[in-house]
């Protein structure tokens, strides 16, 4: 049956799975758990006006969209945000903010990948930037430890770090390059919609995840 979301539809579609050699997961919504209302929420009490319209799940401003490429580096975002807000709240108060969208982590979600892990090569593919990666990672490390997370894939790819973010094709192309996988081989997990499109409109194998859905409950025949 079709699910609708963002005045999308996308019809469930069955993985072939036996044609499968490579798994890869979005991060944030999918393994990580985060809730952009947060972030939202923080910046406006900052002074940002327009919160939803300037960054959400579907849609951001370019200073968002030029700091997870890589485009700019960390101090340049942050004059940016000061510029819209109009006035100059500290790097802290900023990264604070900015960070507040990160929750947890919960430990089954990364013992089903690495049990998924053990048949098929896996990587993660991410929209994300140096100031959430040094907070989550250290998260990580202090609830779970890097180590295991890692060992969990065979890469993981941060649009900051490859200079390509979802849902543009470049980041798609750059993952199967990578693995020397044909686009038909490889299966992409995603919570956002316009990813999932993007990523079938180039031949992969996709699930949506949808919201209260759990990895497992829509992935369980790959350890079956």
């Amino acid at each position: 049956m079709p699910f609708c979301s963002q005045e999308i539809c996308l019809e469930l579609k069955p993985v072939q799975h036996n044609q499968l050699d490579l798994i890869i997961f979005d991060l944030g919504g999918v393994i990580l758990n985060i809730d952009y209302g947060l972030t939202q929420k923080a910046f406006a009490a900052l002074g940002l006006a327009d919160t939803e319209q300037n960054y959400s799940q579907a849609a951001q401003n370019e200073l968002f969209d030029a700091l997870e490429t890589g485009r700019i580096d960390t101090a340049t975002f942050r004059d940016g945000l000061r510029q819209m807000m109009g006035h100059s709240p500290s790097d802290q108060a900023l990264d604070d903010s900015w960070n507040a969208l990160l929750l947890d982590l919960p430990l089954h979600r990364l013992e089903f990948i690495h049990r998924v892990h053990e048949r098929y090569r896996t990587c993660v593919l991410s929209n994300t930037n140096a100031i959430h990666i040094a907070e989550f990672e250290r998260r990580i490390e202090d609830e779970i430890g890097m180590q295991y997370f890692r060992s969990a894939f065979d890469a993981v790819f941060y649009s900051s770090d490859i200079g390509q973010r979802k849902p543009d094709k470049e980041a798609f192309q750059y993952v199967l390059e990578h693995f020397e996988v044909e686009a038909q081989k490889a299966l992409f997990i995603d919570d956002s919609v316009q990813h999932v499109q993007a990523a079938e409109a180039l031949g992969l194998q996709t699930i949506h995840l949808r919201p209260g859905e759990e990895i497992h409950e829509r992935a369980a025949y790959l350890i079956s």
